[in-house]
């Protein structure tokens, strides 16, 4: 039986005092998961542990927390995620 302790080891992000804090980012992270080769960097990188590592070892981006800093975007080792300019709602 196997542990995953990731889930104690990390912080997840939560509402700060002005509610969710992805609501004000200029880019946002986007992956192209058919050429992602899975390795894991984007979500070990990632400042506010908004990328979340699935079982599949694919990522998911939290856009109500990610700020759009483009960390996960640079350490990318095949530059599979591009920083996509926000759109006015």
């Amino acid at each position: 039986m196997s542990l995953d302790f990731t889930k104690y080891l990390l912080s997840r992000p939560a509402p700060g005092a002005a509610g969710k804090t992805g609501t004000w980012r200029t880019y946002r992270p986007v992956v192209n998961n058919e050429k992602c080769i899975k390795c894991g960097l984007c979500w070990l990188y990632c400042p506010e542990d908004t990328i979340d590592w699935l079982e599949d070892k694919s990522v998911k981006i939290d856009y109500d927390y990610c700020k759009g800093c483009g960390i996960c975007a640079e350490v990318c080792p095949v530059k599979v995620i591009d920083m996509v300019k926000e759109t006015v709602v």
